[in-house]
């Protein structure tokens, strides 16, 4: 999955909602078939996501989260919403590798039971049980993985589960959210985001949260208010003056190359293939977006 920047979450049984977001400037969008949708809802939700999906254009990408294993609803919600149109399950509640195993089963008989080529789906999964995240790399090894999500919610299933106490600061799951970038990027994932800022009116707050998250490397962050979209889609990019320097860099380093030179000098700093390659992958991420 490429990394998109921001991810907006929308409860699936609000039809009108589903269409908002995706107008939205969000890079990506969740629909949600999961907590926040009534018990009463969740076939509403399935349709109104299967609805959404087979009237969808554009590359705004689309995933659904569906209900937990341990719940009655898991097989129907894969079932029904599997379409060539989506671009992955945002697995919820997860405990080891085999939870990645079994949806990836339902996802493949989904898959041919509507005539779609196998693979298509891609799988992320939600770290926000203790469980998931100390076994991280095993899980990130599953099949169909595609990207990450990180839970670092206030007050949410991961504070309750891991028993820290939520500050804006974050020091009580840097541990947490270090780890994941680490496994993530063993395992040779491109999308590694984060969730969530809860605090609808704090823009300030949202950036200061999602400039530090960047800065430790995570690509994107799930939100619940598209107001969200703008700050997070220039907090996880590259600035303007960033796309320039990452540029001149390549081209300082390439020009010193064709003439003999393992290392160049650019703007000051002292540059080599290390660092050619890091301005190359950050123009790369940012030109998908």
């Amino acid at each position: 999955m490429k990394p998109y920047r921001s991810l907006l979450f929308v409860p699936g049984h609000k039809r009108s909602w589903i269409d908002k977001a995706l107008a939205s400037e969000a890079d990506a969008i969740i629909i949600d078939l999961e907590d926040s949708v009534p018990e009463a809802d969740k076939a509403l939700a399935r349709a109104n996501a299967r609805d959404a999906l087979s009237v969808h254009t554009g590359d705004k990408g689309v995933l659904i989260r569906p209900n937990a294993l341990d719940t009655v609803h898991f097989g129907a919600d894969i079932a029904e919403t599997t379409h060539a149109n989506l671009t992955g399950f945002l697995l919820p509640k997860l405990f080891s590798r085999d939870d990645v195993v079994r949806f990836d089963a339902l996802v493949t008989a989904a898959e041919i039971a509507h005539g779609i080529s196998r693979g298509t789906v891609e799988l992320i999964p939600s770290l926000e049980t203790a469980a998931s995240i100390s076994k991280v790399d095993e899980i990130l090894a599953g099949p169909r993985v595609g990207g990450v999500m990180a839970a670092a919610a206030k007050d949410a299933d991961v504070s309750r589960e891991v028993g820290f106490s939520w500050t804006a600061e974050g020091t009580e799951t840097l541990y947490l959210r270090s780890k994941v970038v680490l496994a993530a990027r063993a395992a040779g994932l491109r999308s590694i985001v984060l969730g969530l800022w809860q605090e609808v009116s704090n823009l300030e707050g949202l950036r200061r949260f999602a400039a530090a998250n960047h800065g430790l490397g995570y690509t994107g962050q799930v939100l619940i208010h598209p107001t969200h979209a703008p700050v997070a889609n220039e907090s996880y990019g590259l600035s303007p003056a960033m796309r320039d320097y990452y540029q001149g860099l390549v081209e300082a380093f390439d020009d010193g190359q064709s003439r003999g030179h393992g290392a160049v000098s650019y703007r000051g700093d002292h540059i080599d293939l290390a660092h050619a390659n890091h301005a190359r992958q950050a123009l790369a991420f940012a030109g998908s977006n």
